[in-house]
């Protein structure tokens, strides 16, 4: 009886230590990528050079197509998303009738899809399959020009769309042609520096009229950054010394990413608060930043293709049943062959397989080296570069692969 009211106790108050006012945090939000701040630090020149080109919005002028490059966590939505305020906030004083609608190119990444959320902004009935594209097209074009206004729209990740064709950015390029009232003007944003080259001349000259790219923060960059963000997140005292210069270098040494940076500052005050502590500390931060390597290896693995996801299922397979951590790539091939039959998947050659593990290599998931045998040749050996209990349960949540955890593979394996 004691224990059954001793453990309904516990059940009822499971919460209730866990959301108990925190010692550590006044307000997280604002280490969240989504939040973007009033003052964005070292983006001076990005900022006067993105508001020169939409001021031309206000004067009822159409401003020139832009593309902005730069790598992950360099500013580049929050610059946008900042300025695109300040115009609106500008716009809405002068009574001009300006907007902008920001679109996650990951998600609007088709032509149709596009244009049905295009014309569904502006009051249209378009359903998000189904129509021919053409007609969600017209629907869109009459919705945007039922008045007179210019529509800045910005086009996130735009190399998402790109992958599955530039029809989308030709029509939208040209559209003007074709409005009588309205006008449009695009922002692309991009952390690949090469995906123009997929793109038509023609497409590629209209939406590159104008181009700002974005560096990566230094570490004393970044440290500014972050020593803004802290005086919003955290409480007084809390941070020792140590944590954001550390934070800073780190993500400085992949890159310059502020978005690293602040997901190891928030993750290092997430694991401190856990674990009851008045204080953040250099500890906290080595572990936030291994959680977060673990966290980059299950989005990459999850991301690969079925083929890939095979070759580096063998090379798991290996580790775990022989009695050494490198393999020849003959090893690894026929391990793959192996694991092709028992999931019923048609095996590629060796050569290509060399292809997938070189690509596995490049995103750190193996290591391979080339290893030379003296008369007998050279050979590429492979290694699993992350950890087994990391990458296997990723692998197994693809149901096509979900039969290898059932293998026994033979310990004695013919080269």
């Amino acid at each position: 009886m004691c224990d059954r009211v001793a453990q309904r106790y516990t059940m009822d108050n499971l919460f209730e230590e866990l959301i108990g006012d925190g010692e550590i945090f006044a307000n997280k939000e604002v280490l969240r990528p989504t939040y973007v701040p009033e003052h964005l630090p070292h983006r001076k020149e990005q900022i006067k050079g993105l508001a020169d080109i939409l001021s031309a919005a206000l004067k009822e002028e159409t401003p020139s197509n832009i593309l902005i490059y730069g790598k992950t966590g360099t500013g580049k939505t929050s610059t946008v998303k900042y300025v695109s305020n300040e115009l609106e906030k500008m716009a809405q004083k002068r009574g001009s009738n300006c907007s902008l609608l920001y679109i996650n190119s990951e998600v609007f990444d088709t032509q149709y899809r596009l244009f049905a959320y295009l014309a569904r902004v502006f009051n249209r009935r378009v359903p998000m399959i189904g129509w021919p594209t053409d007609m969600v097209y017209s629907e869109f074009k009459n919705g945007i020009d039922a008045e007179k206004r210019c529509v800045i729209v910005i086009l996130d990740e735009v190399d998402k769309l790109v992958s599955k064709g530039d029809e989308a950015l030709y029509i939208l390029t040209r559209i003007n042609g074709e409005l009588t009232n309205a006008r449009i003007s695009l922002i692309g944003i991009s952390n690949d520096l090469t995906f123009t080259e997929l793109l038509d001349p023609r497409v590629k000259s209209s939406l590159g009229e104008e181009e700002i790219i974005f560096p990566p923060y230094n570490a004393a960059q970044l440290t500014d950054i972050l020593d803004e963000r802290a005086a919003m997140a955290f409480y007084d005292t809390v941070l020792d010394d140590a944590v954001i210069p550390l934070c800073a270098a780190l993500a400085a040494s992949e890159h310059g990413d502020a978005r690293r940076a602040l997901d190891l500052l928030r993750l290092s005050g997430e694991i401190a608060e856990r674990a009851k502590s008045k204080k953040v500390s250099e500890e906290h931060v080595r572990s936030a930043c291994q959680k977060l390597e673990m966290n980059k290896v299950v989005e990459v693995v999850k991301t690969l293709p079925l083929q890939s996801k095979i070759v580096l299922s063998s090379v798991l397979q290996l580790s775990k049943e022989k009695n050494k951590r490198r393999f020849s790539s003959g090893e690894v091939y026929n391990m793959y062959r192996r694991l092709c039959n028992h999931v019923g998947i048609e095996a590629l050659t060796q050569r290509r397989v060399t292809d997938f593990i070189s690509e596995l290599d490049i995103l750190g998931l193996v290591n391979a080296v080339i290893v030379s045998k003296g008369r007998y040749g050279r050979t590429k050996e492979i290694a699993l570069s992350v950890p087994e209990e990391c990458v296997q349960p990723v692998l197994l949540e693809d149901y096509k692969l979900k039969a290898i955890s059932t293998i026994r593979v033979r310990t004695q394996i013919t080269l």
